[in-house]
């Protein structure tokens, strides 16, 4: 059984460098068994990249880890809910389980917004766990845009 909290945290590390940043403090790890084979944080804007979510990150670092665009048997950790980019690129990297921390009312495209994994014509089927470290997940991105409505 993987241990979900230790991966979250990983992805909370993440997260934290996009705080750094000035990035949305969102974070995400790529794992195959028990070890970390990608990792990533927001970066649209340092990027000048819409494109650049943790999500893909994670996942571009993960395929040049294996030297592979399939990642087949892995798990992508996210603190906060993937959006529908994501999500679509997760079903295009054959990425079994996806587990998030918490959900994203806004955008969210697993469970809040939409529930794109169960859309009836994917070709591929990714399982999903959600609310691992969901507290410390929402409360990096709440004291990020506590912080930007301050002005700091």
């Amino acid at each position: 059984m993987p241990d979900h909290d230790a991966f979250m945290r990983a992805a909370l590390e993440e997260a934290r460098k996009g705080f750094d940043a000035g990035e949305v403090p969102v974070g995400a790890v790529v794992t195959l068994g028990d070890r970390i084979i990608g990792r990533g944080f927001n970066q649209p804007i340092g990027r000048t990249d819409p494109t650049a979510h943790a999500e893909i990150v994670a996942l571009r670092d993960a395929a040049a880890a294996v030297g592979n665009y399939r990642l087949i048997g892995t798990t992508l950790y996210a603190t906060i809910e993937p959006c529908l980019m994501c999500v679509g690129a997760m079903v295009h990297a054959r990425v079994e389980t996806l587990v998030f921390g918490a959900a994203e009312p806004k955008a969210g495209a697993v469970v809040s917004m939409m529930r794109a994994l169960d859309h009836p014509a994917l070709n591929h089927r990714i399982a999903m766990v959600e609310g691992v470290r969901e507290a410390d997940c929402r409360a990096i991105i709440q004291e990020f845009f506590a912080l930007k409505r301050s002005g700091l």
